[in-house]
């Protein structure tokens, strides 16, 4: 008999302590675990200051646990990994560089061929509807534009597994459900792995194939929710009884929960 396949990334009893200034522990994580399989879309939901982004630092190597691992492919995260793209709310462009510029950094970072990579960065912009744009300057771009172009620079090294951290937060309602559905286009064109932390319920249900609700800080993952809503989707999913549904379910997780 087969074991079942490992998982592409475990996070087992995670905790982290934050030191304040007056030297008090405050405790972001507590007995977090999560499990994400290769190719999955996983989105994070839960109240502000819970932990989530920080969670989200730890998978990428960008801060450690105070106690508990955190793998992918079985081996240890002890630092940033080439293997991960990083998307966070604001699109950190460089102002004097152009968008294909800006897209192409990962790869002089890497080293990686120019040909090569410019080929790639070329392909990248067509990916995400940004064809036609990469001479522009980012300050001439919208700010789903330069989310776009966000998304793309996290490409660039072709990761494995996507980190995004609010990618949408700081759009207003009309892009973020546009930029929602460019996503959805995106991952069906790349199927990477994908762990999105997101505020909004319904976006969460739209783009993932679970998601991990968290409990109030110290966080930790309360349920993790099953969304067997058929792919593809559009924005005729969010009027979808089984949606509607889980809405409900997902909500009455936070309208529930007594402030702090």
């Amino acid at each position: 008999m087969t074991s079942p396949a490992r998982p592409l990334i475990e996070v087992r009893d995670v905790q982290k302590q934050f030191r304040s200034r007056s030297g008090a522990s405050l405790e972001a994580l507590l007995g977090t675990s999560l499990n994400v399989e290769a190719n999955q879309f996983i989105c994070i939901v839960g109240p502000s200051g819970c932990g989530k982004s920080t969670l989200l630092r730890m998978i990428a190597g960008l801060e450690t646990a105070s106690a508990g691992a955190i793998g992918i492919d079985g081996a240890a995260v002890k630092g940033p990994r080439r293997d991960i793209g990083l998307v966070f709310q604001s699109p950190v462009m460089l102002p004097w560089r152009t968008i294909l510029q800006n897209i192409m950094v990962p790869a002089e970072v890497l080293k990686l061929n120019k040909k090569v990579a410019r080929a790639r960065a070329d392909e990248l912009l067509t990916l995400v509807g940004l064809d036609g744009f990469g001479d522009r300057y980012p300050d001439e771009l919208s700010g789903g534009m330069r989310q776009r172009a966000a998304i793309a620079r996290a490409l660039m090294h072709d990761p494995r597994i996507l980190l995004m951290d609010e990618p949408f937060g700081a759009l207003d309602a009309l892009t973020r459900e546009a930029m929602n559905l460019e996503l959805l286009r995106i991952w069906e064109a790349s199927r990477k792995t994908v762990i999105l932390v997101t505020h909004s319920i319904e976006e969460a249900l739209l783009l993932s194939d679970r998601v991990a609700v968290f409990a109030p800080r110290p966080g930790f993952v309360r349920e993790m929710i099953d969304v067997p809503i058929a792919r593809p989707r559009s924005a005729a999913t969010r009027s979808d009884p089984d949606f509607v549904h889980l809405a409900e379910r997902l909500r009455a997780h936070f309208t529930s929960v007594p402030a702090h």
